[in-house]
């Protein structure tokens, strides 16, 4: 019996293409600006958001953002999040797969080109990779140079550098579940719970090996957006293109002139591999539309620059539709069509979500009421031939200020009357209930019904609770149950 070796198959062939080291050489242009004005805006916001600190009022933590897991509160500047609230993030799920779809209509994949955590911590550390071992041909020639007492210095370095970094971007996502400032002095200790060292050791690990090695193989083999991007897309969405019709054919400058003279057909591409070598996934964009491009614009960066010392026109690479790629072979203008019916519908329930959540958000009630009848026994009948039920009764004070609430039976029948485990009350349809600022209450309420009362086998009756200063209430209805 033969026993193939792993990644082979029957033939012998490898099943799986090996990984190519990608050296990508710095470039400078407008789109290369843009990804550095987002990272730097993007990381800035990430690494010290969670030390600006917000006042609630006494007792309120004062961190603008937190996520209060012990609290179970999500608060977000003036907007706090009881876990009864969960819809708001369903919402914001919501808005984030509506928003990826619509920049996906406009321009194809420039989500992952500019705004991918994957691709903004990828540019960081790229950079220091730059800055500590050199630009393209640098690095090539270093890898292809025995080791020396210098190349390993710079290599520790540049992973001291890079893990650095990494540790960085784990310890600035666990402040986000803490208050910063005492989280750090807590870690800088060592008293911090292990758990915040634990997540600071996976982040760690996983920013380091995610934006240091792995890099392009991210986006290629383990991001799921490449293949439902190519669904979603159509013939009228932008994407980074080569022009055939002005490149072809391609070749030196030295020889397109000779061609031009001759009377041949001579492209503006002058082969120069520019694009290639400054594409972050190794790829060339002039073999047509590829899983791996991610959309960034360096090679449209690099093409210009190259164009402008030739003395040609910008844009033989740029962002183009495929529409226009066969208008441009037909020797016809661009067109572009931004608004159309996918565009229209994704802005549509875009603006339909966002108008629900605000709408919601500025009419949310401050106080909440649930109630839960009691399974077994539905009910009891009391010596005196009266029926008494029992529920669970949970109040919910969100206001950042204690406050005094009025419970009341409503809607049921006269003679109804209720009580409550530590309320002073006797048979009465209702109580005064104290809770303090930003907490639940939870009462244990038994409701009489008097005897010889005509019932259904199923009365319903409701609980009023109200703020009596702001007049603020709310209504459940449950029901009575009988013989």
């Amino acid at each position: 019996m033969t026993v193939e070796a792993p990644g082979t198959s029957s033939g012998g062939e490898t099943l799986y293409a090996k990984a190519k080291k990608v050296y990508p050489q710095s470039v400078k242009g407008r789109y290369r600006n843009f990804k550095w004005a987002f990272m730097i805006v993007s990381l800035g916001i990430y690494y010290f958001l969670p030390f600006v600190r917000w006042d609630r009022g006494p007792g309120a933590p004062d961190q603008a953002v937190l996520i209060d897991f012990p609290a179970r509160r999500f608060y977000f500047f003036f907007i706090e999040i009881w876990p009864q609230e969960v819809y708001y993030l369903t919402g914001l799920l919501i808005l984030a797969a509506l928003t990826l779809f619509l920049m996906n209509a406009l321009a194809g994949r420039v989500w992952c080109g500019y705004m991918c955590f994957q691709t903004v911590w990828t540019d960081l550390f790229m950079l220091v990779e730059r800055w500590i071992e050199g630009d393209r041909r640098e690095r090539i020639k270093s890898d292809q140079q025995p080791l020396t007492g210098k190349k390993v210095g710079r290599t520790i370095f540049k992973h001291i550098v890079w893990l650095m970094i990494a540790w960085w971007t784990g310890g600035a996502w666990v402040l986000y579940f803490s208050d910063a400032p005492t989280l750090v002095t807590e870690l800088a200790f060592g008293e911090a719970p292990m758990v915040a060292y634990l997540w600071i050791g996976i982040l760690t690990a996983t920013t380091y090996i995610m934006a240091g090695h792995m890099r392009e193989q991210v986006c290629v083999y383990m991001c799921p957006w490449p293949r439902i991007q190519a669904a979603l897309t159509d013939e009228w969405a932008l994407n980074v293109t080569y022009r055939t019709d002005r490149g072809e054919p391609r070749g030196s400058l030295k020889k397109m002139k000779a061609r031009a003279k001759e009377g041949l057909p001579a492209g503006d591409c002058v082969d120069c591999g520019q694009c290639v070598a400054v594409c972050p996934t190794g790829i060339d964009i002039r073999d047509g539309a590829q899983l791996a491009c991610i959309q960034c614009g360096l090679c449209i960066d690099a093409c210009d620059n190259v164009m402008e010392k030739v003395g040609k026109p910008r844009g033989l690479i740029d962002y183009e539709t495929d529409i226009n790629i066969q208008r441009h072979l037909e020797g016809k203008e661009s067109i572009y069509r931004f608004i159309r019916p996918r565009t229209i519908i994704y802005i549509g329930m875009i603006s339909l979500v966002c108008g629900l959540m605000i709408f919601t958000l500025l009419n949310r009630q401050l106080v909440d009421l649930n109630v839960l009848h009691d399974r077994n026994p539905l009910f009891v009948q009391l010596s005196d031939g009266s029926l008494r039920n029992g529920y669970t009764i949970r109040l919910i004070n969100k206001a950042t200020t204690a406050r005094d609430f009025e419970l009341s039976l409503v809607n049921a029948p006269e003679g109804f009357s209720m009580t409550a485990v530590g309320i002073e009350s006797d048979h009465t349809r209702s109580m005064v209930v104290p809770i303090q600022a930003d907490l639940t209450k939870e009462l244990r309420v038994q409701v009489f019904a008097p005897p010889g009362a005509p019932l259904d086998k199923s009365q319903p009756i409701g609980f009023n609770v109200r703020d009596a200063e702001t007049g603020e209430a709310q209504t459940v209805t449950d029901y009575f149950k009988a013989p």
